[in-house]
This record gives C-alpha cells, structure tokens and sequence, in this order.
C-alpha cells in the first residue's frame, strides 16, 4: 500500500498531530501492523492495524471484545499489589475523528487504532528469567480477565482451539487433495494419525465440567509478551484480537509450546527441537506466582495435556494449510507451512517423551507459590 494512502488512513485516528511516517511494524501472520510516527511532544506514535476481515468475518466483535477487557481491566489493576517497581500496560483503542473504534476505507477494509506501548518483544526465550516474566505476564493478564463473565465475550472465532474440528478441517481437506509422497508429508500424515485417539481430552473434560470457560487471550505466544528494554520485566499483553471465551489451558499451553522451543517455529534443524525443561519451570513459577487464585484442581491435572494438546493443534493447522495450498497462514515460500508443522510435531514428540517430568515440574512450580 502506498504511503499517501497509508497516511490518509491514519490521520482518521489522529487529526491534531502531523503524521511524520508510516512504518511496516512486526511479523503477525494474519493481521497488516504499521506504526505511525506523530509530530508530539508526547506520545510519539500509535499502531495502525488492518484487520484482516477473512479470518475475523465480524471484526466489530472484535473490537467489543476487546473494549470490554479495556474497560474492565485498569480497576481490576488496581486490586492487585504489584511490586513497587514494576509497571503494567493496558492498551486502549483510539477513536476516530467521528468517534467511532474503526474505520472502513472504500474496498471494505477494517481499521484500528491503538495507544503506542513502549517496550520489546521477543520471538525466542534465552534466559530463565526472560522465561519467568512471560509466565508472569500472562497470569497476571488471566487474571484481569478473571472476573468478566464469558456472556460479555463474543465468540469471535468459533472453533479457534477445538482440536476436534481442526481434525475434521484436516480430513475434509485430505478427501480432497493428493499430497506427494515426500518423506516429510508421510512423516507429518503418520504423525497426525498416531494421536487422533488423545485429541479430544481437554473437550471432553469440559463437557464433563471439569474445566470452564473463562476469557482467554487466545494468542499469547512468547513475541506477544510485551517486555520493558531496561528492566527484562514483563509491561503488558498485546495483540488482543482473539480475546474470548475459552480454556485456560489454551492459553498456558500456546505460551509454553513458544517459550520453551529454543529454535523457534521456523528453524529448520528438526531432529535438533526439543521442549526445554528448564524453561518450561520458569514459565510456570511466573505463571502461578500471579493465577492461582482462580485455577481449580481439575485446571492443574490437565495442564499437561494443554501442552501437548496445543503444539499438536497448531501443527496440525499449518499441515493442513500446506495441503490446502497456504491460504490461511503467510508463507515465504510453497513448503513453509509443512516445514512449520514438522518443527510443532517434533515439539510435541519431546513432550511426550518428557511428559512425567513436565507433570512432576508442574506439582512443583505449585508447591512453590
């Protein structure tokens, strides 16, 4: 998009300030993020997102959604006795000159604004204590979010993390394609095989009533961690679009699955990922030094399967996004997807094969706090 263009967008949300830059901002794989730079004496820029409307069909529940976290959030804060040091961000929508949460250009594309947070972000843990904030962030984030009854949430991605139906996705596709017989696709189509029979554990136990529904932030992978540069402390959770009803154990599992794969998601050594323990602890005691007060025993007996259950649902989603020709997720190149589902498979064979330690690490992290 052009930059005149892109100006003229942005300037919707901030008419009282000359617009310096408009700059191409992070790596999200489904939404297009810029940051504007303002002529300010204060508050020097904003982000500027289009959301994209084919994977969010009612983008304005997504702004309900997440006006409602925002409203919430800040006297849920200020229950919580955070350390004298520390600080904690809670983003805000900025209006347009009409006053509305968004704004809609002529090809039906849907923008927002957002408050600017300072601060940095990372893709891959190096340290236990970087480990120990992103555990920190996110238990302190679920529980701001503890309280809002999920009837105030719209669903907004109905089905997002039910492995059960990106089951049924995968096989649909399959009956429908015939994928080469190049090791890595027999390697990934065995894989996804082999555990059909453990996919359902965490529906069922919520349909059994073990575990409830509560907001969750859907996302919260390591890079959406906000972090302050000079401290290494946690400052706030960002990318809010798919806060919704949902299992905790999502969320706990998505921010172990990220923050414990020293390789990332994109490398393409595969023999050499492996689900690090010594993070995976540090996460952890984060994670209950802040939510323990709403997780039940049910939460904590099934946390294991949360972990296993999420590396396993996310690469079956990139696998069945490379069978079905990359239309969901963005790709560099034609076999990025695949070579993405056999880093989360291989991820997943490392938890199960530590998965008594992972339980016995968890029993421990409790014990602590």
């Amino acid at each position: 998009m052009k930059l005149n263009s892109l100006i003229n967008i942005a300037s919707q949300f901030k008419p009282d300030r000359q617009i310096l830059e408009v700059q191409e901002f992070g790596n999200g794989n489904i939404n297009k993020t810029f940051r504007v730079s303002l002529d300010a004496s204060e508050e020097y820029y904003f982000i500027l997102q289009r959301i994209n409307i084919q994977v969010f069909s009612q983008p304005e529940l997504v702004m309900q959604n997440m006006r409602v976290f925002c409203d919430r959030a800040p006297e849920n804060l200020q229950k919580i006795n955070l350390e004298p040091d520390r600080r904690w961000e809670i983003p805000s929508i900025l209006l347009t000159q009409k006053g509305q949460e968004y704004w809609r250009d002529r090809e039906g594309g849907f923008w927002r604004a957002i408050r600017f947070i300072e601060g940095q972000t990372y893709d891959i843990i190096t340290n236990k204590q970087q480990a120990k904030e992103v555990g920190y962030g996110l238990g302190l984030f679920h529980t701001l979010l503890s309280n809002i009854p999920c009837e105030e949430l719209a669903d907004t991605l109905e089905g997002f993390h039910i492995l059960p139906r990106y089951l049924e996705q995968y096989d649909r596709i399959l009956e429908k394609t015939s994928p080469s017989t190049t090791a890595e696709i027999k390697y990934a189509l065995q894989f996804v095989e082999n555990r059909r029979h453990w996919a359902t554990i965490l529906e069922d136990a919520k349909q059994l009533g073990k575990l409830p529904l509560r907001p969750i932030h859907g996302d919260p992978k390591v890079n959406n961690v906000m972090m302050d540069a000079s401290t290494g402390q946690a400052i706030a959770m960002i990318d809010l679009d798919t806060i919704k009803p949902g299992l905790v154990h999502y969320d706990i599992g998505d921010c172990l699955r990220s923050g414990c794969n020293l390789l990332g998601e994109e490398t393409e050594n595969w023999d050499e990922v492996s689900f690090n323990l010594d993070l995976c602890q540090a996460i952890l005691q984060g994670y209950f030094s802040m939510a323990q007060s709403f997780l039940t025993k049910h939460d904590y007996d099934y946390l294991y399967d949360g972990i296993s259950a999420i590396a396993f649902e996310l690469g079956l989603r990139f696998f069945s996004d490379y069978l079905a020709g990359n239309v969901y997720f963005k790709v560099k190149y034609p076999e990025h997807n695949l070579n993405r589902a056999i880093v989360q498979f291989k991820l997943v064979e490392s938890i199960e094969q530590q998965e008594s330690i992972i339980r016995n690490l968890i029993q421990e992290c409790l014990s602590d706090n």
